[in-house]
């Protein structure tokens, strides 16, 4: 039967895989200036964006009940990296669609969207460390 926390489990990945491969492809357009992988980039962001508000959500469900006793603290701090993370990833994507549809290209904020994917990676990274943290460590979702 499957529960919040295995349907969260299932969710999570592809927004973390999204956001990644879509960072690579940022630095590869920076490095040799190929459209392809600027609209990589472009597309691959909006769509780890709308997969982690996938994940958000699920992972408000997978929560539920986890919050006492010995998963209180790290239930907690996996959810704070979870909010900045997802605030990010929308501020992100609305920088980058705002450029995009003002066509308002300056080095300026091609830099500042490069800066914005980058600590995006980051929170992605410590979100997932954190719920990795949770499982292994905790072993919060698992049924015995």
């Amino acid at each position: 039967m499957l529960t919040a926390p295995h349907i969260h489990a299932m969710v999570i990945h592809f927004p973390i895989a999204l956001i990644f491969v879509g960072f690579l492809s940022e630095i590869i357009a920076l490095i040799n200036k190929k459209q392809f992988f600027k609209n990589a980039a472009f597309y691959l962001l909006l769509l780890g964006s709308l997969g982690a508000i996938v994940a958000y959500v699920s992972g408000s469900y997978a929560g539920d009940g986890m919050t006492d006793g010995i998963l209180q603290a790290p239930m907690e701090l996996h959810e704070e990296a979870a909010t900045i993370t997802l605030w990010l990833a929308i501020v992100t994507a609305l920088f980058r669609v705002a450029l995009y549809y003002f066509k308002y290209n300056r080095t300026w904020t091609k830099w500042v969207g490069i800066i914005l994917f980058a600590a995006l990676v980051g929170w992605v990274a410590r979100t997932g460390y954190l719920g990795g943290q949770l499982v292994f460590q905790h072993g919060a979702g698992i049924e015995l």
